[in-house]
């Protein structure tokens, strides 16, 4: 009788949906995180010591220090998100593991949210349910909760990949012109159905919107992208959102000028030192809060998921693996 090639030892992080995890238990011999505390850095160096697959998410720090103490064993790191700024890429490469991610299928979520942040700033959404529940509303009045418009507004997308793109497409359907910088220009085919005029300097496109979305990842060139001499560009009547990364944005900085009114708003799911939060940003009314879930949807998940197994299956069998990491792209 034929033995079974041993299973690989696949170690993941943290609770993924239920059907993943239940077929992962079947494909690989997984350990699995049954009460989704986050690992410490010493407990990922010890899932980096013994697995021949790790499972990291987008908030464990794979970093040099992990890597470095990895078993010969590890040969894939099949992260659980889109970034992958968390995982010392360098440091992987030298040791010879190859890092994947799953791109594309956050696309639309992301997208969605970054637009229901756009509506709730300038709509002021947050601020009127506030009111609402706390039972401070007296009807309604000609002049009050006024928000702005959208319609006809100036969106300047930072960073034009698919999220970029998919927030494009709903910017077009809510009648706003859509604008953006990226590291390089979009080709026309895809420029031009958007009606979406390119910006190289950055600096410029700031100065003159209405809206400014951040889509890009977070990459040591893109730290601190929006510094403080970059956001005193921005119009005291523009809002700023922010479904990317928080280090993308000087987040002192940005609490300083909207306390000062120096900004109009800004809708933020991602932040500097997450989950930690600014508490002089909780103090502002302009300002709509989230807590990194821009791509939180049932769906989403099972499909990032479906990709991390595909991943490793792939890998596994002999074979390139569809969502190799190669490089930061912006």
């Amino acid at each position: 009788m034929a033995v079974s090639p041993k299973k690989p030892l696949v170690i993941v992080t943290r609770k993924l949906p239920d059907a993943i995890e239940t077929r992962m238990m079947e494909l690989f011999d997984t350990r699995l995180n049954a009460d989704d505390k986050p690992m410490t850095q010493a407990q990922l160096i010890e899932a980096a010591k013994t697995a021949d697959v790790l499972v990291p998410t987008v908030t464990d720090r794979i970093d040099a220090r992990v890597l470095s103490q990895a078993g010969p064993k590890l040969r894939l790191i099949a992260s659980f998100g889109t970034g992958v700024d968390h995982i010392d890429l360098d440091t992987a490469r030298q040791r010879g593991v190859v890092v994947t991610n799953t791109p594309g299928v956050l696309t639309e979520d992301t997208a969605d949210m970054s637009m229901a942040l756009i509506l709730a700033v300038a709509r002021r959404i947050g601020e009127g349910e506030r009111l609402v529940r706390a039972a401070k509303w007296t009807g309604w009045a000609p002049t009050a909760m006024l928000g702005a418009r959208i319609w006809g507004k100036r969106l300047g997308i930072i960073g034009m990949g698919r999220i970029g793109q998919a927030l494009a497409r709903r910017a077009r359907g809510f009648g706003m012109a859509v604008h953006y910088h990226n590291r390089r220009r979009l080709h026309a085919e895809i420029e031009k159905p958007l009606e979406a005029t390119y910006w190289e300097s950055l600096d410029q496109m700031l100065a003159r919107m209405d809206i400014v979305s951040v889509n890009c990842p977070h990459t040591p060139a893109t730290y601190h992208l929006l510094s403080a001499r970059r956001l005193k560009l921005m119009r005291p009547s523009a809002i700023l959102v922010n479904t990317a990364r928080g280090e993308v944005v000087d987040e002192n900085a940005l609490t300083r000028m909207l306390r000062a009114g120096e900004l109009a708003g800004a809708g933020l799911d991602v932040f500097e030192h997450e989950p930690a939060i600014n508490p002089k940003l909780v103090e502002l009314d302009k300002v709509v809060l989230l807590p990194h879930m821009g791509s939180a949807t049932l769906e989403g998940r099972i499909e990032m998921g479906e990709k991390v197994i595909i991943n490793i299956k792939t890998f596994v069998d002999g074979h390139r693996p569809p969502d190799r990491v190669l490089a930061a792209m912006f």
